[in-house]
């Protein structure tokens, strides 16, 4: 079997995301995405990775690991290794297809066979419409859908709890103070701030008492310090845990923190590769170690950062907050690794858009989900995506070498 082809696929309605699709000379095609920067990505699965991957065999994935990213880009979720993501995503869901398993079969098989979700209460729009990540991309003004839960927790997080009981999702995320965040660059909070961040906490505590288990999303935005202030705050309200609490450019510091407060610590999402995710367990202070399969080197590198995690007996948990592949193959991942526990899902997506694009999504009762049935994947694009307005393709295929 040898690569023929390899395309991407950009959506005006959703700027943010980038499929890949990995053409084979036996009919077989590979689904991979990656999310935020797609044109730099694009560029270098078209510039770097297309050149050396054409006409090779796609069912060698660990020999093709070194050439994904290139000489450089290769540390953090750079738009080399965001592009690598996507294609190794893409090359799994091919050596799937050809070998008749999923992902998770190929990986060693099942230790589970459904995990248990956690709603990441964004809204429809959250960070779809604009190429920014801040509270300018809430999307708390655009397009709406059925569960608006960016809203609902800054408003009525109490609400919001027994929504999410009544389908069986008995843990959630928020990110109330954000926007104090951005007026001081992070380097400040006052008082009143704070205690308007603990509101929603204490509305869900007093509405479902411990029914619900909450996670307070810091989103990489204070400096050490106020992230200190902040999850010490929060320790009698028992968080699940208190995500990405400092800037992402000092990692050491998040030790810091972590050996600062009860709260638990859980980072990662943002980093790429193995070295990264090294240093971060090396820290021997995290409650939860986090990936992006999309931006931290695919199925490939994440099953070995999950392994070395356990090595330090450290959970992770596979990030969903951006596509309906990202969220698929998370879930294949989270059902093959042995130190995961529970899987991110939006709603608001999940119900909303992902299903507008792919045929198949991971089927989610009673707050659990588990893979779609069918080799690689089990999902493909709608046949129909390419024809639709806004769409872009960019293709390179063995006569453009």
């Amino acid at each position: 079997m040898k690569v023929t082809a390899i395309e991407t696929i950009r959506s005006a309605e959703h700027p943010n995301l980038l499929w890949v699709e990995v053409m084979t000379d036996e009919g077989l095609t590979g689904l991979g995405e990656t999310f935020y920067g797609p044109q730099a990505a694009e560029g270098h699965i078209h510039g770097t990775i297309a050149p050396y991957l054409i006409g090779k065999d796609p069912l060698n994935i660990e020999a093709h690991q070194a050439h994904l990213t290139g000489y450089i880009g290769f540390a953090g979720a750079s738009a080399e290794m965001r592009g690598r993501s996507a294609v190794d995503i893409a090359l799994w869901d091919i050596l799937g297809q050809a070998k008749g398993m999923s992902i998770c079969d190929l990986l060693g098989g099942r230790v589970r066979d459904k995990i248990k979700v956690y709603n990441t209460c964004a809204g429809f729009s959250y960070v779809q419409d604009k190429a920014t990540q801040g509270t300018d991309n809430f999307g708390l003004a655009s397009k709406k859908g059925q569960y608006e839960d960016l809203e609902a927790f800054l408003n009525r997080a109490d609400e919001l709890a027994h929504s999410l009981l009544e389908m069986g999702i008995d843990a959630m995320k928020i990110w109330p103070l954000d926007y104090a965040a951005e007026a001081s660059s992070g380097y400040w909070i006052s008082e009143s701030d704070l205690r308007k961040g603990l509101e929603p906490f204490e509305k869900i505590r007093k509405a479902v008492g411990d029914k619900m288990e909450v996670a307070y999303e810091l989103h990489s935005l204070w400096s050490r310090p106020q992230a200190v202030k902040i999850a010490q705050a929060l320790e009698d309200y028992r968080p699940m845990w208190v995500e990405d609490p400092v800037f992402m450019d000092h990692m050491h510091s998040i030790g810091e923190v972590a050996r600062a407060t009860r709260s638990p610590i859980a980072v990662g999402e943002t980093r790429g590769g193995r070295a990264d995710f090294r240093y971060l367990l090396e820290l021997d202070a995290l409650s939860m170690v986090i990936m992006d399969l999309a931006w931290c080197g695919g199925v490939s590198e994440a099953k070995k950062i999950a392994t070395m995690a356990e090595t330090y007996q450290t959970p992770v948990a596979f990030h969903d907050c951006t596509g309906p592949v990202a969220l698929t193959v998370s879930t294949h991942l989270a059902l093959n690794v042995r130190n995961c526990w529970v899987q991110e899902i939006v709603r608001a997506f999940y119900f909303g858009w992902y299903g507008q694009y792919l045929d198949k999504l991971p089927p989610i009762v009673k707050g659990e989900i588990t893979v779609p049935p069918g080799p690689g994947l089990g999902a493909k694009l709608l046949p129909d995506v390419r024809k639709r307005p806004g769409i872009t393709v960019r293709r390179t295929a063995v006569g453009d070498m």
